[in-house]
């Protein structure tokens, strides 16, 4: 599976609208419950009173690790319910990932996102929201000034509130640490004395 062509620079275009949007710049930390909340769109978690007790129990206990959340056609909007069980940054993960559906207008039933993969009726759906969202939390030229600065998984992880894993699918998929690792060793290249 591969994205259409293209997307990749219409997420970047779509993530730094957002970003312009919400007002704030490419190098800070993206909230995705404030870009629900921008957008209309209530995030419950699964405590919520109306959820079936069974299914609460079996998927904040036994099965916690098969869902992190989804989105839900409610009338003719959404809500994203969440599982609480879940540590912080893969919840903002997964808020970033449903978002991406609302934000690229993806037609849906329920999209369940489990841990870092989902599942719907169409994985090119989901590889675009992948894209939107990893652009959304970390947005490739971000990701490009924190690989020519040296930065490690784990702090580039921190500072924007994301996983470990994600902050290495980031830098890897937008080749930013190649980049960086290039760009300095053509800086360290000695220049010919009769260049200039």
């Amino acid at each position: 599976m591969a994205l259409r062509r293209g997307f990749k620079a219409e997420a970047k275009r779509l993530a730094l609208d957002v970003r312009e949007e919400m007002g704030i710049g490419v190098f800070a930390p993206l909230d995705p419950y404030a870009l629900a909340d921008l957008y209309g769109i209530e995030v419950h978690d699964l405590s919520h009173p109306s959820l079936p007790r069974d299914a609460v129990r079996h998927f904040t206990g036994p099965a916690a690790a098969s869902f992190s959340g989804a989105l839900v056609s409610v009338g003719r909007g959404a809500v994203i319910i969440e599982n609480h069980v879940h540590e912080t940054n893969r919840r903002r993960s997964t808020i970033a990932h449903e978002m991406a559906h609302v934000l690229l207008e993806h037609d849906f039933g329920v999209l369940l996102t489990d841990g870092e993969q989902c599942r719907s009726s169409s994985s090119d759906l989901e590889l675009e929201a992948a894209e939107l969202s990893g652009e959304l939390l970390l947005p490739c030229d971000a990701a490009r000034t924190a690989a020519f600065r040296g930065w490690t998984d784990t702090s580039v992880a921190r500072y924007f509130r994301i996983s470990r894993s994600m902050a290495r699918w980031r830098l890897n998929t937008t080749a930013a640490r190649r980049i960086a690792r290039c760009t300095k060793a053509k800086w360290r290249e000695p220049v010919p004395a009769n260049v200039c």
